[in-house]
C-alpha cells in the first residue's frame, strides 16, 4: 500500500507538473534563498564595519 501511494503521488507530480515548471519553482526558491543570504551577509559586513570604528 505505501509502493502505491509514493507511486501514485509521483504520477500526480509528473502529469500536473511539467519539467519547466518545476525546475523554475526550484530555482524561484534558490532566488529567494540567495536574496536573503546576500540580505545577511551585507548586515553582517556593514555590522562588523560599524563595530570597528567606535
Amino acid at each position: 500500500m505505501k509502493k502505491f501511494m509514493l507511486f501514485s503521488l509521483a504520477l500526480l507530480a509528473m502529469f500536473t507538473l511539467t519539467g519547466c515548471d518545476a525546475i523554475g519553482t526550484i530555482f524561484e526558491a534558490g532566488m529567494w534563498w540567495g536574496i536573503f543570504l546576500v540580505a545577511i551577509v551585507i548586515g553582517l559586513i556593514f555590522w562588523l564595519l560599524g563595530r570597528g570604528r567606535k
